[in-house]
């Protein structure tokens, strides 16, 4: 294999990725029949990280692909070195590509005297000289428009959909929104699984506790059904397993939990254990070692769906397609992580 995907006299592509998940990258890379540009990465004593890629890249577009995992500000900081090491190697253009987007619950404020982090991350990487941003289910899709430049928003949803369609019997399936943010996505959801039923949990989130919200009741029925709890992500997973336990006491069937992001932080793995989900359904836009994994966690690989992104970006095509679903030839790759 090469590292460069296509090249004519003008144009060539190269895949870079930091060392948060360099997995992922390597994954990604192989979907796309090329390798990985080689990088020196190294700490100092004092925790300062230096960058050099072992071979050109002028004239150059560069995929910069890393995880905004755990612990998050450093690689987060190393992203943006690289990218400046890029600018100053004459690369062509630079996107950004985050599976996951760090601080993108930040998005708003909802008390005096608060950031909005998730702009100065976007800010940030503007100012290093990325050119553009590919990223997988922000929390608030109306954050693309904190980025002056071109923002390619993926979703898994169809990687997400296409397992539980050959996974679960659908007649007797209702799609849960966890909380009324979530009810665009849970919408889409019911449509593409043949107009199933619809409910959502109605919740209080106490803005002055992080991680914590409480659900008061369901809105729609649930008794009997096969419920699929729909979100973004799982972090400390509190509140989501405060759905399992509402809908359990609704009358539910069964639950399945169905998340982008598995950040499964803190107490996270503990809790979905003892919730009672049926299955709960991942994609490796972050690491998910094997110590967080147990019988009815399902991880599904999320680098076809990010190939197929940088392949649509690099050849100047559209990316609304990947909407509907994967090109036939990644949806091949489509593996388990």
């Amino acid at each position: 294999m090469s590292t460069v995907l296509e090249e004519t006299p003008k144009r060539k592509l190269a895949i870079v990725t930091g060392r948060a998940y360099p997995e992922l990258g390597e994954e990604v890379a192989k979907c796309l029949g090329i390798e990985v540009l080689p990088t020196t990465a190294y700490d100092f004593a004092n925790g300062e990280m230096y960058i050099r890629f072992k071979q050109p890249v002028r004239g150059a577009d560069v995929f910069v692909l890393q995880s905004h995992t755990t612990p998050i500000n450093k690689w987060i900081m190393e992203q943006l070195i690289m990218i400046d090491a890029l600018k100053r190697a004459s690369a062509r253009s630079i996107t950004v590509v985050a599976p996951f987007f760090g601080y993108s619950r930040q998005d708003k404020k909802h008390q005096g005297r608060e950031p909005i982090t998730a702009r100065l991350v976007f800010d940030l990487f503007k100012t290093a000289g990325a050119d553009r941003i590919v990223t997988v289910d922000l929390h608030a899709t109306q954050e693309q428009g904190f980025f002056d430049n071109p923002v390619d928003h993926l979703t898994a949803m169809p990687i997400l959909i296409d397992y539980v369609r050959s996974h679960m019997e659908l007649d007797n399936v209702t799609i849960v929104s966890p909380d009324a943010g979530r009810i665009k996505v849970s919408e889409r959801w019911a449509a593409k699984l043949n107009n199933r039923p619809l409910a959502f949990i109605h919740k209080s989130r106490d803005i002055t506790r992080p991680n914590h919200a409480e659900a008061h009741g369901i809105i729609g029925d649930v008794d009997g059904r096969d419920c699929i709890v729909v979100d973004d992500m799982i972090d400390t997973a509190g509140t989501i397993c405060e759905a399992v336990k509402v809908l359990r006491g609704a009358g539910a069937k069964s639950v399945t939990l169905v998340a982008t992001h598995g950040l499964l932080s803190g107490p996270a793995v503990d809790r979905l254990k003892e919730c009672g989900a049926r299955e709960i359904i991942l994609t490796d836009t972050v690491p998910v070692p094997a110590e967080k994994r147990f019988d009815g966690v399902t991880v599904l690989s999320i680098a076809p769906l990010l190939a197929a992104g940088i392949r649509s970006v690099f050849e100047s095509d559209s990316v609304t397609h990947l909407l509907e679903g994967l090109p036939s030839d990644m949806r091949a790759r489509n593996i388990y992580a």
